[in-house]
Parts: structure tokens; C-alpha cells; sequence
């Protein structure tokens, strides 16, 4: 049961900081300062009032950047690289002590995670932009806020359930990429 809950904190974390990287690390360190669930003892990095802080911060600047069409493209741009590194960090610190090469292949899944998280929400929100009314940008912006939010709370609360989302979740990523993948592969053909 400990490899299933470690399992759904590490994936569940990682997933959400491929969409929103401040909101979760901010919810973990106010998780972990505020004792509102009891998390081992490696969750303790992230209750540090500087990391709490700036996470905050960070995470006012996305939420408004992720509002305004074309500055959140910009945003998630700028987050490509920030964002995999965030959740592989995060899916090290899940483990506490691990031998070299566990920290390794957990470092590769969780930025993996991160990155397919990212890479939809950044996607996504790129094909929106081309609309001209702002109100699907803004619908699309507050439910992932409120996913990463909700992700976050079922790891820290109920951890095999957040297993269970975020593995549908990933499984829903990939049969959109390989959907997407064969329509850009029709588009491209030349007709018969």
C-alpha cells in the first residue's frame, strides 16, 4: 500500500506541476507548514516561508498571465523547460531516501508526467487563442486551476485516488496524441 500512495502523491504532484508548477508547490508547502495532512518527512523542503512565498507570487503572475490570450502562450512558452524540471523535482522529493538510480527513473517519470501535463495545457491553449472572444481562454484557464487545485488536494488527502485520476488522465493524453498524430498525418497526405 506505501509503493500505491508514494505512487499517487509522485504522479499526482508531477501531473499537476506540468499544468500550474506554483500552485502546487505553494499547496504543498502550505500543506506541509500547516499540518493539514500528515506527509512523511521529505515534503518538509517545501515548507520553508521563502519557498511558500515565492511560490505565491509566482503563482498571482500565472493566474493573471494565464488570462490574457497570447501572454499565456507566451507564459507556457516560457514554462516549457521550467515546468518537466518542477515535476521531476517534485517526484524526488515524494521518495525521502532512495537508492541513485530509483531517484533516477523517478526523476525521468515525474518530469515525463510534468511534460505531457504541460504540453496539453500548453497545446490547448494555444489552438484556443486563434478564437476572437476571450471567454473559452478564461473558462479553460480557471478549470485548470481548478484541476491542479483538486489534483493536489486528492494526492495530499486520498493519494490512490489521485493514482487512479492521473493515470486516466495520462491515458486520455496519450489517445489524444495519437490522434493527433493521425490527423496531421491525413493532413498532410496528398489525396488520392
Amino acid at each position: 500500500m506505501d509503493l500505491l500512495v508514494t505512487a499517487g502523491r509522485t504522479l499526482g504532484f508531477s501531473l499537476a506541476a506540468g499544468v500550474n508548477l506554483y500552485a502546487t508547490v505553494a499547496m504543498l508547502g502550505l500543506a506541509t507548514r500547516l499540518g493539514v495532512v500528515r506527509l512523511p518527512p521529505q515534503f518538509a523542503v517545501f515548507d520553508n516561508p521563502w519557498v511558500i512565498g515565492i511560490a505565491l507570487a509566482l503563482y498571482v503572475v500565472e493566474f493573471v498571465a494565464d488570462k490574457v490570450p497570447w501572454v499565456d502562450t507566451l507564459w507556457d512558452t516560457a514554462h516549457t523547460l521550467v515546468r518537466p524540471l518542477g515535476g521531476a523535482l517534485i517526484a524526488v522529493s515524494t521518495l525521502g531516501e532512495a537508492a541513485p538510480w530509483i531517484q533516477g527513473l523517478v526523476a525521468v517519470l515525474g518530469g515525463t508526467v510534468a511534460a505531457g501535463g504541460h504540453l496539453t495545457k500548453a497545446g490547448t491553449r494555444a489552438a484556443v487563442n486563434v478564437s476572437p472572444e476571450p471567454f473559452t481562454n478564461w473558462a479553460l484557464s480557471l478549470a485548470g486551476d481548478v484541476f491542479v487545485l483538486g489534483l493536489g488536494a486528492l494526492a495530499l488527502a486520498y493519494p490512490v485516488a489521485a493514482l487512479v485520476v492521473t493515470l486516466v488522465c495520462l491515458t486520455c493524453i496519450v489517445l489524444l496524441l495519437r490522434w493527433l498524430i493521425g490527423w496531421v498525418r491525413r493532413a498532410a497526405s496528398p489525396p488520392p
